[in-house]
C-alpha cells in the first residue's frame, strides 16, 4: 500500500475535507501536478480545474476557482478561493460560477485594465472547460 499524507481542504466559508490521502492532483497554476507523501516542500498558486483526491476511502472530486496549495514531506493543505465538491455541483452552481467569470472578463475589459483582460479570459476559458470534465452544460452568456 502507498504511504498516506494528510490532505485539508478549506476554502472561506468552510473547511471542505481533512483526511489521510495517498495522493492529490493539483491544478497548479503552471500545470497540473500530483502530491504524494514525502513530496518535496513547494508552495504553488492553483488556477480554476478539478483537484482530484485518492485514498483509501476512494476518490473525490473538488471544483477549485483558484487559491494556493502548500505540499510537505508529510501533506498537503489547499486553501481554495472556492470549492466545491464535484458530485455535489448543481447546474446553478455551476452557472453561476461561469456567470461570475464572465462578469470579471467583461469588467477587465471595460477598464482597458491589459493582463487583467486576459486573466480574466483564462479564467473563464477554464470555468468553461471544468464543466465539460463533470458533465455540465455551460450557460449562454
Amino acid at each position: 500500500m502507498a504511504d498516506l499524507m494528510q490532505f485539508d481542504l478549506v476554502s472561506p466559508e468552510r473547511s471542505l475535507a481533512s483526511l489521510e490521502v495517498t495522493q492529490v492532483q493539483i491544478p497548479g497554476a503552471d500545470g497540473d501536478m500530483t502530491a504524494m507523501a514525502n513530496h518535496a516542500p513547494l508552495i504553488t498558486t492553483l488556477r480554476p480545474g478539478l483537484l482530484t483526491v485518492s485514498g483509501p476511502q476512494g476518490e473525490t472530486k473538488y471544483v477549485v476557482t483558484g487559491g494556493f496549495a502548500q505540499i510537505g514531506a508529510e501533506g498537503t493543505t489547499v486553501l481554495a478561493e472556492r470549492a466545491v465538491n464535484a458530485a455535489e455541483i448543481t447546474e446553478e452552481v455551476y452557472h453561476d460560477m461561469v456567470r461570475s467569470a464572465h462578469a470579471a472578463h467583461q469588467q477587465a475589459h471595460a477598464a482597458n485594465a491589459g493582463d487583467a483582460v486576459d486573466d480574466a479570459a483564462k479564467l473563464l476559458a477554464d470555468m468553461v472547460a471544468i464543466g465539460g470534465h463533470i458533465g455540465l452544460t455551460p450557460p449562454n452568456l
